[in-house]
């Protein structure tokens, strides 16, 4: 293997979960490789050396992927590291990220030949209702790769319009970060500063917010019909046709279910409660606070209990259908028990992460659970970043 700030050429032979290209040294030793394809041959600049395998990033395409495009945003040729794929066409990134939840739930959750499907395909820019950027002497950035530099932009390409557009007209003061959010449907924005709002000026009719104070600050997105409140600092899925893509085929997932209770773990503000539950009573368990107080204004009016806990923490009640939508380090061995308490005869997970899917896999399988299929839904084009809607029964 060569040693570190040296260059090699290697084959790509997939990629793995976070988008690197996955090779092998001279020495057989495994070598990420990042902006590198399957199939590629690539001289890699060595970066960092471990025990087992290295880190590198493809400085020069020898043989490129018929996947392979020039990367459709300039601010990626000055660094920009908010979008790892742009350098893949959309079609391509959706099969590569298939195969990565499939190599997912082979390793790690131990099934033979697992069932992964495509969803519809979302539009692949001004998408992201939801934005975090660096600020630097006022001026909006994001992070370079790999690094904590920031690189000054104007203009996002899968920011929503309505987002893109406070990139230019807000004043951000003595601001560190700031979050921009909006409603598709209602066309509400929202600005959040970090770490206060000290001379924050925004266009007339945003809200603006201070993270040392957000008090009720908030903003309203229309989704399968529903209109839902979310906070400021409260989780909503970063694309509107991507939330309601989820809520379709978390409601295909549900078909056939036994009736009764449904439990909607890591409920947030309440989305799949008010959304494919019918005529189900509902107990949402949710433990950020303002996402709480969100969800019981958003389900006034339905058969819905909404209890604040963490789900780790929650003394299961009895219910034949469960809905989890856990953070990225998934559901986890104590909350994977917590939930199969419920006696439930089927779940439908939902994950953000191929390795958590696949961890939560094999311990729901300790439960009795059968893996029945997996959707991956692309609510992230030019991204490596998956989400995925999976169904488990048991008998």
């Amino acid at each position: 293997m060569p040693a570190a700030a040296a260059r090699a050429e290697l084959r790509v032979e997939r990629v793995v979960a976070g988008g690197d290209g996955l090779a092998r040294g001279e020495d057989g030793r495994v070598v990420f490789v990042a902006g590198a394809l399957p199939g590629e041959r690539v001289v890699a600049q060595i970066e960092q050396q471990r025990r087992d395998f290295s880190r590198a990033a493809a400085v020069e395409v020898l043989e490129a992927s018929p996947w392979r495009r020039s990367p459709p945003c300039p601010a990626v040729a000055a660094g920009c590291g908010g979008c790892g794929w742009q350098h893949v066409d959309p079609d391509g990134q959706r099969e590569l990220k298939r195969d990565i939840v499939a190599d997912a739930l082979r390793r790690l959750g131990g099934l033979a030949d697992p069932v992964v499907e495509v969803g519809r395909p979302l539009d692949p820019v001004g998408y992201r209702t939801t934005v975090r950027v660096g600020l630097y002497q006022g001026r909006p950035g994001f992070r370079a790769a790999s690094s904590h530099e920031l690189v000054p932009v104007d203009h996002c390409l899968v920011a929503h319009p309505l987002v893109d557009d406070l990139l230019r007209t807000t004043s951000f003061g003595a601001a560190a970060e700031a979050t921009l959010r909006c409603g598709v449907a209602t066309g509400e924005r929202l600005v959040l500063a970090h770490p206060d709002a000290t001379g924050v000026d925004v266009p007339a009719g945003v809200v603006l917010a201070s993270a040392a104070a957000p008090d009720d600050a908030a903003f309203h997105e229309v989704v399968a019909g529903h209109r839902f409140r979310v906070s400021a600092t409260a989780f909503f899925q970063t694309r509107a046709d991507g939330a309601a893509a989820l809520v379709e085929e978390v409601r295909v997932a549900l078909d056939g279910a036994p009736a009764g209770r449904l439990v909607d773990a890591y409920a947030g503000v309440g989305l799949f409660a008010a959304t494919v539950a019918a005529d189900r009573p509902v107990v949402a368990v949710e433990q950020h606070r303002a996402a709480v107080a969100d969800a019981r204004v958003n389900l006034a009016g339905h058969d819905a209990r909404v209890v604040r806990a963490d789900v780790a923490r929650w003394r299961p009640v009895d219910a034949p259908v469960v809905i989890a939508d856990p953070a990225r380090a998934g559901l986890g061995r104590i909350a994977a028990g917590v939930l199969a308490g419920t006696g439930a005869a089927r779940l439908v997970l939902v994950s953000c992460d191929p390795a958590s899917l696949g961890r939560d896999s094999r311990l729901l399988a300790g439960h009795g659970f059968r893996h029945q299929r997996s959707v991956l839904v692309d609510l992230f084009p030019h991204t490596p970043h998956v989400e995925v809607v999976t169904t488990f029964l048991r008998a």
